[in-house]
């Protein structure tokens, strides 16, 4: 199971990276939300993350309306993002597809 750890000031830097993440005011959480043709592509693709975040034993704040995904990625028990947040939103960057603009 990886150990979670704070991010460092310097790697806050990597945060700038995620262009599809909002960063909360606070900076403890990113979020994101996503777009699918319909409900089974949603769910299809929280199937894909929730595999990922099991291997990562590192669960995401997620809630699905229909065709609709919202993710917040937090590190709850140290109160802020760690490279766990990050590695998890890379992994959704990478297989979610193309949103509207």
């Amino acid at each position: 199971m990886p150990m979670a750890r704070n991010l460092s000031p310097v790697s806050r830097a990597d945060l700038a990276t995620l262009t599809a993440w909002t960063v909360a005011s606070d900076g403890r959480s990113i979020a994101r939300r996503l777009q699918f043709a319909d409900f089974q592509e949603a769910f299809a693709f929280m199937t894909r993350v929730a595999l990922r975040a099991e291997q990562l034993n590192h669960h995401p704040d997620w809630r699905n309306v229909w065709r609709q995904v919202d993710i917040v990625l937090s590190t709850h028990d140290v109160g802020g993002l760690t490279h766990l947040d990050l590695e998890l939103a890379r992994f959704i960057d990478k297989i979610a597809p193309p949103q509207p603009i």
